[in-house]
């Protein structure tokens, strides 16, 4: 009997031992940060199976990325009600969780993956970090999900330029940069077909691929930090932009990096306050999509172009390529054999639902370069049906008679960027966190 007593006991004390995860316990949790959450993986569902196919072009004329197969995400180090909102929503836990697969991928949504090669932690940004080294890597490794069963995982190449989407409590966040580009969550919210999201991960390649070299001429004097460089582009969902910034700033003991900090919280204020005043215009455009008047789609195109041209930093340099992205998607779109008028259709959900601060919906420049690109393929009447027998020559028309706020026309290095300064992060999000230092890496 002694020995059945001491296996109960160590039974119970490896019960007390194991980890608890959160579940739902069926608590009032942000309503707005749950419909983020929701929007979240929504998008990468669509995002990671596009991203894929862009890889099978395996294009000769880019620059090349690691890619997974996967998207994981993680409530980490979140407030409860966050993690429990983040169960609620996409069944993410503490643990490394699958939120987007290629069609092909060996691992399924909801998958919680327990060690990495032979890498575990329970802290799941170190998870992160050590996935990231395996994608970058670019060679087959294994991982062992919470079960017991062992997948093997192949990292592939992609035309350089990371489509990742805002996390969920920064929804609006936005940066353009040759390495990644970050949209934001009203992207996700347009419920993306198959060809639209390609359409935007081609688009993010040609971001890259056609303004690189300008926004690196620009500002080359980038030094990639391997961990914070991994951990933001890993596209987490549990704090994105935010734990990476605030990641550094802790890390930094310079005078500059407070006042990142100091730069860094009064953006999320800004952020915040952003929100709320759009919060009922996004509810009340969500609640049914209009019929569009052709006053309507000007002023949304004028908003898409005001969009374009606040971007700062090197997001503002790349704002001056945008059309020449446009062409490069739809080319690639044609070769995939998909839609190439994605990039109409997307932009016309996008404005049908009131969502115009993005990089996706067309301002009158992009559509008259694109809309032209059309017609030579003999695409015209298909283009007006997508804009709701609205034709882009009469958009031109009564655009000419109303103030364009649009990117500039002419670039040049001389330019005067509106975002040049001594700020941390005059030169964008992306850009400034690969150049801030951060602390060795605390122990396992």
């Amino acid at each position: 009997m002694r020995w059945i007593t001491l296996l109960i006991s160590m039974a119970l004390l490896a019960g007390c031992a194991a980890p608890k995860y959160t579940v739902d316990d069926g608590r009032k949790v942000n309503e707005e940060l749950l419909a983020n959450i929701r929007a979240y993986g929504a998008g990468e569902k669509a995002i990671r199976p596009a991203i894929a196919r862009s890889a099978s072009l395996k294009d000769p004329d880019c620059d090349t990325q690691w890619e997974l197969p996967i998207s994981v995400a993680s409530a980490y180090d979140l407030s409860m009600d966050d993690r429990v909102a983040w169960v609620r929503a996409l069944g993410v836990d503490e643990r490394l969780t699958v939120v987007g697969a290629a069609n092909n991928a060996p691992l399924r949504l909801g998958d919680k993956i327990q060690t990495i090669g032979n890498y575990s932690s329970e802290n799941s940004e170190k998870m992160f970090l050590e996935l990231a080294d395996k994608r970058d890597a670019g060679e087959a490794f294994y991982v062992t999900l919470f079960g017991g069963k062992a997948v093997k995982i192949a990292p592939y190449k992609v035309c350089r330029g990371y489509t990742r989407l805002a996390p969920p409590n920064l929804p609006q966040t936005q940066d353009y940069h040759w390495l990644l580009s970050m949209h934001p969550l009203q992207v996700a919210k347009a419920e993306m077909t198959e060809d639209e999201a390609l359409w935007a991960v081609l688009w993010t390649q040609g971001v890259s691929e056609e303004g690189g070299a300008r926004m690196k001429t620009y500002h080359y004097s980038t030094k990639i930090v391997g961990t914070l460089y991994n951990l933001f582009t890993i596209a987490s969902g549990l704090k994105g932009a935010a734990l990476a910034a605030e990641t550094a700033i802790k890390a930094a003991q310079t005078e500059a990096a407070n006042a990142a900090a100091s730069a860094f919280r009064q953006r999320l204020v800004e952020d915040a306050t952003s929100m709320i005043k759009s919060q009922m215009r996004e509810a009340l455009s969500n609640i049914a999509v209009k019929q569009l008047k052709q006053i309507d789609v000007v002023a949304a195109m004028q908003q898409a172009a005001a969009n374009r041209s606040s971007l700062t930093g090197v997001a503002w340099i790349a704002a001056t390529i945008f059309d020449k992205a446009d062409v490069w998607a739809y080319n690639r779109l044609e070769k995939l054999n998909g839609n190439p008028l994605a990039g109409f259709s997307l932009h016309q959900k996008l404005i049908e639902r009131g969502f115009t601060s993005n990089s996706l919906v067309l301002d009158p420049e992009r559509m008259t370069v694109l809309n032209t690109l059309a017609i030579q393929r003999g695409r015209r009447e298909d283009v007006v049906a997508i804009l709701g027998g609205i034709k882009p020559e009469d958009l031109e028309f009564d655009l000419a008679d109303m103030p364009m706020a649009s990117a500039p026309q002419a670039f040049s290095y001389e330019m005067d960027d509106p975002g040049r300064s001594n700020q941390p992060y005059a030169r964008g999000l992306i850009d400034s966190m690969l150049r801030m230092p951060i602390a060795s890496s605390p122990s396992p």
